[in-house]
């Protein structure tokens, strides 16, 4: 098989990665570089992470653009808190209910080219939602909820295809690399969509950067990405594994308590992270208002000050958690097996605290208010690439892309697709008046839900460290049943039936 060959799995085919070594013509190992089990050299490897590192940090940068000109946004369409928390529910909803499907495609199909066509899609209706008018509130809710298409089918897969090309602490080193994307996409939302507004004197012009950037991603993933063989880096020699079908799959999934647990916190962090990228400069706004500092927006663009601030100190904690949280918990694996969950769980307890002060302050100090943010999101990083990491060693390889897409329902429909709005719902209804002391003080007491579901997110964490030394264990000496399907012809084609029905 040729490098091109090896680049290129049909995209409608039954591909067995996981068997045996890439050989060219005639039968000796390609010449480029050493090639590991997973048929990508350790050069290829390298760039491949780079490129999906790239195109993570866009998917966010992305996500948070409407975040940073929200007060623009909801002064434009002249609408509420509810209804403008509805922007990051209904793309949240779309990228939800679409990552089963490419969870279960990406564990059966050409993962490049899923990949490929779900960005462009995203590209072009990021572009196509920067001219809507002001009578057409509908259609951005539409566009922003087509976005969720092309983000589904990335967000599935990046994370597997990393860990068909690494092991063990290596492994661990690049997701924490990977998910470096998170917050620094994050902030970079912010910060561009606020600076090209003011520039522009028009938000829609911040939603035409990315759609440019995501061609390019297009590009480098056709160009340097190599599909890996499933599974095969890390398969045991006196086994290969075998595809199930998705009812088997999910019904092993809910049988694994780390897996199902370590979802339910990350469902907090998804639910505290959502609610701040949306709320938090609006928030900070109107505190500004509130205490005199600054004055109210009366005609677009408003002060964006806040979005920017709020960027760059996400963009920094996010690299300081992501960092400490895979730190600690090297530190802490040579004391115990459970460091993983442990590291999450102090993560969201230290981040609790920190939060409500941080809420609490936004009316006597804004310095401290900075402050205390800068400390909550710092801790609340710290679980990013450790989460990613407890899911990928507690989860067999044939089953990963379907568990990542079952975790992202999870966690986002109880999560982050319910917290922007509910948080606009209930400072909606908690207010008395339209006045400014009142647009402060209801999205303060409402944002103060954040702190409890941190709380509520350690203990799920807690609860995972009971059980992770067993789960991984189980994971990591997986033997296929022996009654697991084989092949067989019937009526001129192939099918899968169990062991035992052709057993006399």
């Amino acid at each position: 098989m040729s490098q091109a060959d090896a680049d290129i799995t049909p995209f409608f085919a039954d591909d067995n990665e996981g068997e045996g070594p890439v050989e060219n013509g005639v039968g000796s190992p390609l010449p480029e570089d050493e090639e590991s089990p997973s048929g990508v050299t350790d050069r290829r490897a390298i760039m491949t992470v780079i490129v999906l590192c790239y195109i993570n940090l866009l998917n966010y940068m992305d996500r948070f653009t409407v975040a940073g000109v929200l007060p623009d946004i909801e002064h434009f369409f002249g609408i509420g808190d509810g209804t403008s928390g509805l922007l990051q529910t209904v793309f949240i909803c779309s990228y939800m209910f679409l990552a089963p499907l490419f969870g279960y495609l990406g564990d059966r199909y050409n993962r490049k080219l899923i990949m490929c066509v779900g960005i462009f899609f995203w590209s072009v209706v990021t572009l196509a939602s920067s001219f809507i008018g002001k009578d057409h509130f509908w259609a951005l809710l539409l566009t922003r909820g087509l976005v969720g298409v092309g983000e589904a089918s990335y967000s599935t897969i990046a994370p597997t295809i990393i860990a068909d090309l690494f092991v063990k602490e290596k492994r661990t080193n690049m997701l924490s690399i990977f998910y470096f994307a998170i917050p620094v996409g994050s902030g970079m939302g912010y910060i561009v969509g606020s600076k090209v507004d003011t520039v522009a004197k028009d938000w829609h012009w911040a939603l035409r950067v990315t759609p440019g950037l995501g061609l390019l991603a297009v590009f480098l993933l056709m160009l340097v990405v190599q599909e890996p063989k499933r599974g095969a880096i890390e398969a045991h020699p006196e086994h290969t594994l075998h595809r199930t079908s998705w009812l088997a799959d999910m019904k092993a999934l809910c049988r694994n308590p780390s897996f199902i647990l370590s979802t339910f916190g990350f469902t907090a962090v998804a639910f505290v992270t959502g609610s701040l990228a949306l709320w938090a400069p609006a928030f900070l706004f109107r505190a500004g208002v509130f205490t005199g500092v600054k004055q109210p927006c009366f005609k677009a663009p408003c002060d964006d000050s806040d979005s920017l601030i709020f960027g760059a100190i996400t963009v920094v904690t996010g690299i300081l958690g992501v960092a400490s949280g895979v730190q600690a918990s090297k530190l802490l694996r040579t004391r115990t097996p459970r460091a993983d969950p442990l590291v999450c769980a102090a993560g969201l307890l230290l981040a609790a605290p920190f939060l409500y002060l941080s809420i609490m302050f936004a009316q006597a100090s804004t310095v401290a208010t900075y402050v205390f943010i800068f400390l909550g999101e710092t801790f609340l990083s710290m679980n990013w690439a450790i989460v990613a990491d407890i899911l990928l060693y507690v989860v067999i390889p044939t089953r990963r892309s379907t568990a990542e897409a079952f975790q992202i329902v999870l966690s986002h429909l109880l999560g982050d697709a319910i917290s922007p709005y509910l948080i606009g719902v209930v400072s909606d209804s908690i207010k008395e008046s339209n006045s400014y002391m009142w647009e402060f003080r209801s999205l303060q007491m409402s944002l103060l839900l954040c702190s409890f579901v941190a709380v509520a997110g350690g203990a799920f964490f807690l609860a995972t460290a009971v059980f992770i030394e067993k789960d991984r264990d189980l994971a990591e000496n997986y033997v296929p049943s022996d009654d697991a399907p084989i092949v067989v012809p019937r009526s001129g084609r192939s099918t899968k039936v169990s062991v035992s029905s052709v057993l006399i």
